[in-house]
């Protein structure tokens, strides 16, 4: 993996992971689809309009198309959309972690629907991630966490994975990177509202915290992430870039510790310190293949 593939790895699980700390704090003042669909369409037309600026347009590949629908459902709609209302009663630091397993079901799908080769020492690395997670969970569930909020984060994060199988095709197959990510977050928003209309009501708790939030969810998690995602796919291929999801715990955790009050236990930090070594055995892992190919 080279450098910039790192760089761009590590900034994404930063920015995403801060996402939880950013999302529990609206939730708790306002109502949670209203407040994602809204956000969905503001760094949409954002994305839209500098994309027009540079030049970018509309003429996309079937495969982008495709990509944009499956991810705007599943990664805006559905995986966001549900952990959005599963975070009002579970914790952003356990919303972070659950999110981190998502790279065991993508090298899971890649391997046994698309036969992709995963190294032992890989297979090794993801194991030992969610060994670390399952150590974190475990202390989270005796804790008392809410399992109807966990379950729907469960599910939001197999949504999750059939959306990140999905964007190799759109980060590589042509330009209008910046149209394409626009775009997905529009089919997000236009999805999330009618069930937001149905099933909320308009009540918010005013605060500079909400305000503040909104507006770094939307510019960073909701735009500049998902913009480093998809270059970070494009590059090194879905099944590597997941495993920087692994760095959702570690930083997920510390910021919802540092922001929101949430306890760190020493659980969470050997949890964490597995999580790190399995990173590193999937990485090494995939550095023969690289070479070889």
């Amino acid at each position: 993996m080279d450098f910039r593939a790192l760089g761009l790895g590590l900034a994404f699980a930063l920015i995403w992971s801060s996402a939880f700390t950013s999302a529990r704090i609206i939730v708790e003042a306002a109502p949670p689809l209203m407040a994602l669909s809204l956000r969905f369409f503001l760094s949409g037309l954002i994305g839209i309009g500098v994309a027009a600026a540079l030049g970018q347009t509309l003429r996309l590949s079937r495969a982008q198309w495709r990509a944009v629908l499956i991810f705007g459902i599943c990664q805006n709609a559905l995986y966001l959309g549900l952990n959005f209302v599963a975070m009002q009663t579970v914790e952003a630091s356990l919303a972070a972690i659950i999110a981190s397993a998502m790279p065991l079901l993508v090298a899971a799908a890649n391997w046994g629907l698309f036969q992709e080769r995963l190294p032992p020492l890989g297979i090794a690395g993801l194991t030992a991630g969610f060994v670390g997670v399952a150590i974190i969970m475990a202390d989270r569930f005796g804790g008392g966490a809410d399992m109807v909020g966990v379950v729907m984060c469960f599910v939001g994060v197999v949504a999750l994975t059939a959306a990140t199988l999905t964007v190799k095709s759109a980060a590589s197959d042509g330009g209008n990177l910046l149209m394409v990510v626009g775009l997905q977050l529009m089919v997000g928003a236009i999805a999330l509202l009618p069930p937001a209309l149905l099933l909320e009501t308009v009540a918010v708790d005013w605060s500079w915290q909400l305000v503040a939030a909104f507006g770094y969810t939307t510019l960073m998690p909701g735009l500049a992430a998902t913009f480093i995602w998809f270059k970070l796919v494009g590059r090194i291929g879905a099944t590597r870039a997941a495993t920087f999801h692994f760095l959702n715990p570690f930083f997920g955790v510390a910021i919802a510790a540092a922001l929101l009050g949430e306890r760190l236990t020493g659980a969470d930090v050997l949890g964490v310190v597995i999580i790190a070594a399995g990173i590193l055995a999937v990485q090494l892992a995939r550095v023969r293949p690289v070479r070889e190919a």
